[in-house]
């Protein structure tokens, strides 16, 4: 494949769980190069979330591939079933919770990218696993 192309593995991606439930950064600045923003796949077995936080500089697109969430977007419920997708603005608190008998997996899209990796998201709520942040994310 030319190099200036990039496929990239689930597998191959770290899982990151300090925000709750498994979320992998599938393309993006630190392992592809991207300059406009970043996508992942979010997993959330029943009764999972992950907790509530912002971003000031970016939109947040979801498309739920399967299973059902629940949307918390600032403190208003959205609940999301298989194949739909949903635009989270600049600034609005947002938490994500399988509501469902099943695992939910989702994927999701995030630009602009914050001027540093550590401004693109303002927790407020306290994270499950601040012990698991990654590197460059405040804790």
């Amino acid at each position: 494949m030319n190099e200036k192309f990039r496929k990239v593995a689930v597998d191959e991606v770290p899982v990151n769980r300090h925000r709750g439930g498994t979320l992998r950064t599938l393309l993006g600045p630190a392992n592809v190069g991207a300059t406009s923003g970043f996508m992942g796949l979010a997993r959330l077995e029943p009764g999972e979330f992950i907790s509530e936080h912002y971003h000031p500089y970016s939109e947040e697109f979801v498309l739920l591939l399967s299973g059902r969430i629940t949307m918390l977007l600032d403190g208003e419920p959205i609940e999301l079933a298989s194949r739909e997708g949903l635009l989270v603005p600049i600034n609005v608190r947002h938490r994500l919770e399988n509501t469902g008998d099943e695992a939910a997996e989702l994927v999701y899209h995030l630009g602009p990218l914050a001027p540093r990796p550590d401004l693109g998201h303002v927790d407020t709520e306290a994270v499950p696993r601040p012990d698991l942040a990654p590197a460059g994310e405040p804790r």
